[in-house]
């Protein structure tokens, strides 16, 4: 199935095109395999697991001892280590902190992971799904928060060392998908996502959609759903048709970061990011790219190191004169938030976004990317994403 060609001529991805070449000579060379550490566990090895878990729970208490769970500590960043075709993964040996029954700061954490355990056995063992909501809504009291359940089903997932789905825990998602893309459904559904007055939901099960058909020369991963509306409403699709949008809403949902992975190992298309020009936007678009240190676990899942910077960059600003009046100040959360983002390990690697943020901070200065409307309504659609695109200005 091929889509109508309704776009720009061919020539306009002339460097979309050599961007594209130059990204799978590079992982060639790399030896980087598509979907390398993607493997589901079954369900007999969750079991297994499980029941591994409580056996020596059952052996502390025959031996009259306090039992104790060991948590790898994912709040740390010693326990990360960087690998620039990866991102940032969990390092093998890190450390790990006791949730020890017989400790008032840690006893009820440690009930609390066994009753989820012991939840995500039946589900596995029944061959049923549930969300992080269900679970959460199933004793609301004693679990106190939907934070609370999040963070101990990742413990549970790097605990076992399996993917989140392979628990049977499903994700509500929250992303949009526009574009020239078709896939059909683990149900069957045949889904088509051209651009339209609807746009389509991204799926709550990404390891189950297959058949995923397109032409696309790029993908454009928007920070915000309203920057993505615009886009839908200025036409953006049809006129750089072909080409596939995605949005997260903001931070990405476990969802649609698998998806865009998805879009990544089996296209290879160019895939850019645009956010804020802000501390906030770039660190969304550091979890597309390197992922972040509380899922450092699962990085093989859930990162495209290949994802590039298009915009808005800070230089964009003062190189296209935007008004001051479509300038916001850097509160002192946005420097700390700048000041821990610079010290990150992959910096080191990306000495053009250490000089974009540095602008940022020497002007003292952000922008939203809606500050485009102070030069015209439709700017950002009309001559700043295709000037972008056409002339290779990202980084």
């Amino acid at each position: 199935m091929a889509f109508a060609p309704v776009g720009p001529e061919a020539s306009f991805f002339e460097v979309l095109e050599r961007h594209r070449a130059s990204l799978l000579a590079a992982r060639s060379g790399s030896g980087d395999r598509p979907d390398a550490g993607t493997r589901l566990a079954s369900s007999p090895e969750v079991l297994a697991s499980i029941e591994n878990i409580v056996e020596d729970v059952v052996r502390s208490l025959a031996r009259r001892e306090a039992p104790a769970l060991a948590v790898a500590d994912r709040a740390s960043w010693q326990n990360v280590k960087f690998a620039e075709s990866a991102g940032l993964q969990m390092a093998p040996h890190c450390t790990t902190r006791k949730v020890r029954s017989d400790s008032p700061r840690s006893a009820q954490k440690f009930a609390l992971i066994l009753k989820i355990l012991s939840m995500i056995y039946k589900l596995v063992q029944s061959n049923t799904y549930a969300t992080k909501r269900d679970i959460y809504y199933t004793d609301s009291q004693l679990f106190g928060s939907q934070t609370v359940v999040d963070s101990i089903i990742d413990d549970i997932s790097c605990m076992l060392k399996v993917p989140r789905r392979s628990l049977h825990i499903s994700s509500t998602s929250k992303g949009l998908i526009a574009g020239n893309l078709s896939y059909v459904e683990e149900d069957g559904t045949r889904v088509s996502c051209t651009c339209g007055a609807t746009v389509v939901a991204v799926p709550s099960n990404i390891q189950g959609i297959r058949n995923l058909i397109t032409d696309a020369k790029f993908l454009l991963i928007v920070e915000k759903d309203a920057t993505f509306q615009r886009l839908l409403d200025d036409n953006f699709c049809s006129r750089m048709s072909p080409c596939i949008m995605v949005t997260g809403k903001g931070t990405p949902d476990l969802n649609t970061r698998l998806l865009v992975k998805k879009l990544w190992d089996t296209f290879h298309i160019p895939a850019f990011t645009l956010v804020d020009a802000d501390p906030h936007g770039i660190e969304i678009m550091c979890i597309y790219k390197y992922g972040s240190m509380s899922m450092s676990f699962e990085a093989h899942h859930l990162t495209v190191p290949a994802i590039r910077w298009l915009g808005l960059l800070p230089s964009d600003i003062k190189r296209l004169n935007v008004p001051k009046d479509g300038l916001i100040p850097l509160t002192k959360r946005d420097l700390m938030k700048l000041d821990s983002i610079l010290k990150r390990p992959y910096i080191a690697c990306q000495p053009l976004w250490r000089e974009e943020m540095e602008v940022m901070a020497n002007s003292n200065l952000k922008a939203e990317i809606q500050a485009l409307t102070f030069l015209s309504a439709d700017y950002l659609s009309r001559v700043y994403l295709p000037n972008k695109l056409k002339s290779g200005g990202w980084i």
